[in-house]
């Protein structure tokens, strides 16, 4: 049938004309817009949807022939842009993109304007841009492994790890090291797992998690690391300038303060660096960092090595100082290397300190193991540095495993050796007290650590520096948060404005002036990035789907998850309180991302989880019938509308309110369904665009559900093909929803009833249930509340379906108020009052509250019952009598013309008048009932009957008409061979 000719023609319809292209309706057809009072405000706005961001067909050049014998071969040729003719490719791919660099490059991501299946005649031609000329790249050395070394080798080696020894001894020592170096040793081969499952970009563990987890995950843990890498520097600054000023107390401009402590029984005072000299040289070496960033990765690469290199040659000197060491040389406490210390310093000897961590009995700090773990995690973060500079690396793939995995794996053996060198050199009192044992025994002169001191934590900021605003403007370029747009910097620059927000937060940082309130800080962060990095690569290699194939091989989803495991222990084990705070802190990121952020789909493992999850939820639910306790509304939406659409509004916008109207707290799918006349293909584009755009409203109109477009040669074939077709297993659509052909007889379209019809019966035959609305353009939205009752006119055995959709429709705002009766239509010599007390028990079982009246259909006779309703419905019937009649009387006279049976839509009828007056006072009874009972009820459910067999579609559609006439809202149910309520728990 050719809806082309459809238009509304009363106020309720569609009124002014215009001419556009629809969707659903077919192609160059032309539509009335609705008027504003008629419909709500989805279809103003949506109106408005912009074109352009539908597919396009893009024209294209051919590819010159391949192969040396075309000249003697008859192939098909067609004309080029420039009009002459030039071979086509290969033969029996003449229509297939051949493999060329044009198509490997798009792979990439790079953009290419060519289309996957060129036709026939169609110029092929494509352009490719010269590649963007991109800053200096890092090797793996200069890129990863020295980062990462700057970034682990810090203070805390130099001025903590000998008392570390002293307090744990060298047992316990041993242990924390090997506990805390195999977090990060699983965490880097995670890391190097997921670094070479493909092309990297910027962003380094954010770009891996968030492709991983999800782009909220993603977001909300990279925020968190990027503040943990931007707090970590001026960490790093305070712990320079601390030392500076240690080793040269006369460069303070404030008076330094004294702290009297309490080791041996002798008070020995203490000098401290003033917190104002902290403040000012932190403010100054934080901008002076800032500038040698500002340069770029070649000034970085220069800068680097004269910090590192200082740094490596005072570890060597302390080695060499160690091995000279003897008793009572360079100082008193210090024994050389000495077995008996080793065996004295071996068990742990836990103490109350006072602030600068010196043993004193009122000491207010009590330590323990956990408290060690606290204080000697960050020397071993840092693993990250190499990764958080992706963007500025040769190859991804290579450096950051080898970089990051020799990195740790030589800073956790120097750190195992340091803890059994430094038991044995010096007694348990000179490990305590002596907190820069380091520059003590140091060859030649103690100056050298202080330098390597300076040097290494200078060099740990000078990374943490590079790594953050190259993480925050990672994030800013995935386009997730608006809020970050000011960081978005263009490929291969260098992000200035993220460095300068990173100075800013390092420069407040840096004025507090705490270290023990920033380490605890800067380690939640770095192990909440740890564990995301365990998880994403523990779900990657669970799910094992066709695309994860890194090329790093040693790994397994167990390390991972015994990684994230460590992670979430040590957070626990060093305090509580902080991982609280830094777990409600990405929460509260992610609860933001997840409201303001812009969705992107990255492929991340929770697509792949949900994909997995949804075929073994599909395989558990079976093929067998789902028990009613189970069943869910499935309805399959038919946006076609017997009317007409402006452009771009693919559905009804009360379509997809009813569609909301049948799920209970939004929980449910919907299949929303057009169907597009045409050839499929020569409309396969149309098809696709008009999905995008059917997707895009259900998606405004809040609709949980598909979209999906059938192109067919006309409006029944098609929806016989999605009847059959439609859904997967248990998860087929079972109630097809489509609007009532109000404006079929007024336009005198003799086309609708035999579609109408057909579509019915095709229900029927695939065992479907159908809901038709009649009145939509009268249905509430959310906002508009209803009042009265929702009357329900039960004639046959539907399973509980009306029953059911009455209490769905309960569950709305914009029925809540309403108040649901039951009326049982019953045959004139039938129990009534037994057909009551039997449906009340039933409605009481089911757990539904409805009034319930029986009523009797008696012989209608229009003198004993009279009234307005009824000489409605005598006009009504007259005029129904009176056009079946002229219709039958001009169906035999075309047969008794032409020689031919009773013919109506293409198949032989038989009639019995007899049979079709009682269906007209059938229907005729229902009608009058329900204007009797129900004409100021909010919506009336009415049985659907079945299309009479034998009967031509016109005559159908007559006795509908005749039910439904003056009944303002209306909804004609037809349930199926099945219960979807039950009685029972």
């Amino acid at each position: 049938m050719d809806n082309g000719e459809i238009e509304g023609s009363d106020d309720n319809e569609f009124a002014s004309s215009s001419s556009s292209k629809g969707v659903g309706l077919g192609v160059g057809r032309k539509y009335r817009p609705v008027v504003a009072h008629d419909t709500d405000r989805a279809v103003l706005e949506m109106s408005s949807l912009d074109p352009s961001s539908f597919p396009k067909k893009i024209k294209v050049s051919t590819q010159p022939n391949l192969g040396s014998d075309s000249t003697e071969r008859s192939l098909p040729t067609h004309v080029g842009a420039n009009g002459s003719q030039r071979e086509s490719k290969l033969e029996l791919f003449g229509f297939d993109s051949l493999v060329n660099i044009l198509g490997l490059k798009s792979m990439t991501g790079e953009q290419i304007p060519a289309p996957s299946s060129p036709r026939d005649g169609e110029d092929v031609s494509t352009t490719l841009e010269r590649p963007k000329i991109t800053g200096v790249k890092s090797g793996t050395m200069m890129g990863v492994f020295v980062p990462c070394l700057q970034n682990i080798l810090g203070i805390i080696y130099y001025i903590r790890f000998s008392w570390i020894v002293g307090m744990g001894g060298i047992g316990e020592s041993l242990l924390l090291v090997a506990f805390c170096g195999a977090c990060t040793f699983l965490t880097s081969i995670s890391l190097s797992a997921i670094a070479t499952n493909g092309a990297m970009k910027g962003g380094g563990p954010y770009y891996l998690i968030g492709r991983a987890l999800g782009p909220e995950v993603g977001v909300s843990i990279g925020l968190c690391f990027f503040l943990g890498n931007a707090v970590a520097g001026a960490l790093y600054v305070l712990g320079a300038v601390e030392t500076f000023l240690k080793a040269v107390p006369s460069a303070g401009i404030f008076r330094e303060t004294l702290t009297n402590v309490n080791a041996t029984g002798v008070a020995e005072p203490i000098p401290s660096p003033s917190l104002h000299d902290l403040q000012v040289y932190g403010i100054v070496v934080t901008i002076i960092i800032c500038f040698i960033v500002f340069g770029g990765v070649k000034m970085i690469n220069r800068v680097a090595p004269a910090f590192l290199i200082p740094v490596l040659l005072s570890i060597f000197c302390i080695f060499i100082g160690i091995a000279a060491a003897k008793k009572d040389h360079p100082a008193s406490g210090i024994t050389g290397l000495s077995l008996q210390t080793f065996k004295d310093n071996w068990s742990s000897d836990y103490q109350r300190t006072n602030s600068a961590g010196i043993p004193d009995p009122a000491g207010k700090t009590d330590w323990n193991y956990n408290a060690l773990v606290g204080l000697f995690f960050p020397a071993v973060t840092g693993i990250m540095a190499g990764s958080n500079r992706s963007a500025s690396l040769k190859d991804t793939q290579r450096s950051i495993p080898i970089g990051t995995l020799a990195a740790t794996l030589t800073t956790s053996g120097l750190y195992i050796v340091s803890v059994l060198l430094f038991g044995a050199l010096a007694t348990r009192e000179k490990l305590l007290t002596d907190r820069l044992l380091t520059a003590t025994v140091a060859w030649p002169f103690p100056l050298i650590v202080y330098v390597g001191i300076i040097l290494s934590t200078l060099g740990a900021a000078l990374q943490s520096m590079t790594g953050a605003p190259r993480l925050l403007a990672a994030i800013a370029n995935d386009d997730i948060l608006p809020v970050l747009n000011y960081f978005k910097v263009a490929d291969g620059s260098e992000p200035h404005i993220a460095t300068l927000f990173t100075a800013f937060i390092c420069i407040g940082c840096v004025i507090i002036g705490n270290l023990d309130l920033i380490t605890p800080t800067v380690t939640m962060f770095f192990l909440l990035c740890y564990t995301g990095v365990n998880l994403s690569c523990f779900l990657l290699d669970l799910l094992d789907a066709p695309s994860w194939r890194p090329r790093w091989k040693f790994h397994h989803w167990s390390l991972s998850l015994i990684g994230a495991s460590l992670c979430i222990v040590i957070m626990f084990l060093i305090s509580w309180s902080f991982t609280v705070v830094s777990l409600a802190l990405a929460s509260l990121i992610y609860y933001y991302v997840s409201i303001k952020g812009k969705a992107g789909d990255w492929g991340d493992g929770f697509k792949s989880a949900y994909f997995q999850l949804a075929l073994r939820s599909l395989r558990s639910l079976g093929a067998n019938q789902v028990h009613p306790k189970n069943w869910y509304p499935i309805p399959l939406v038919f946006c076609r509308p017997w009317g007409k659409l402006p452009e771009n509004v693919p559905c009804h916008p009360k379509l997809a309110d009813f569609a909301n109207c049948m799920k209970k707290k939004g929980r449910g799918m919907s299949i929303f369904v057009s169907i597009l006349d045409g050839d499929y293909y020569e409309c396969a584009e149309d098809a696709k665009a008009a999905c995008k755009q059917l997707s895009t409203y259900i998606d405004y109109k809040r609709c949980e559900g598909v979209a999906e477009i059938v192109v067919a040669p006309n409006m029944s074939d098609g929806f016989r093909g999605i009847v059959q077709t439609m859904g997967l297993g248990n998860l087929k659509p079972n109630i097809v929803v489509m609007r009532y052909p109000e404006i079929w007889r007024r336009e005198n379209l003799i086309e609708i009833p035999a579609t109408f019809v057909g579509i019915i019966n095709d229900c029927i035959v695939a065992n479907k249930a159908v809901v038709i609305v009649k009145g939509l353009d009268e249905w509430p939205n959310e906002y508009q509340r209803q009042y009265g009752t929702i009357d329900l006119y039960w004639i046959v055995r539907d399973g509980g379906l009306m029953l059911l959709l009455s209490q769905l429709l309960l569950t709305k705002e914009s029925f809540e108020s309403c108040k649901i009766q039951v009326f049982c239509i019953a045959e004139e010599d039938s129990d009534a009052e037994e057909l009551k007390a039997d449906v009340k028990k039933f409605l009481y079982d089911l757990r539904m509250q409805a009034e319930v009246f029986v009523v009797s259909m008696k012989t209608w006779d229009v003198h004993v019952e009279g009234g307005p309703q009824q000489d409605e419905s005598v006009e009504a019937f007259t005029g129904a009598q009176r056009r079946i009649s002229s219709y039958l009387l001009g169906m035999k006279e075309k047969a008794e013309r032409e020689k031919t049976p009773l013919m109506a839509d293409g198949k032989a009828v038989v009639v019995n008048e007899q049979q079709v007056e009682k269906f007209l006072y059938t229907t005729l009874k229902l009608n009058s009932t329900i204007l009797r009972y129900s004409r100021m009820a909010a919506v009336v459910l009415v049985s659907l009957p079945p299309p009479p067999v034998n009967h031509p579609a016109y005559f159908y559609m007559e006795y509908m008409d005749l039910l439904v006439e003056n009944v303002p809202r209306l909804l004609m149910v037809r349930g199926y061979r099945r219960d979807v309520v039950t009685l029972f728990t």
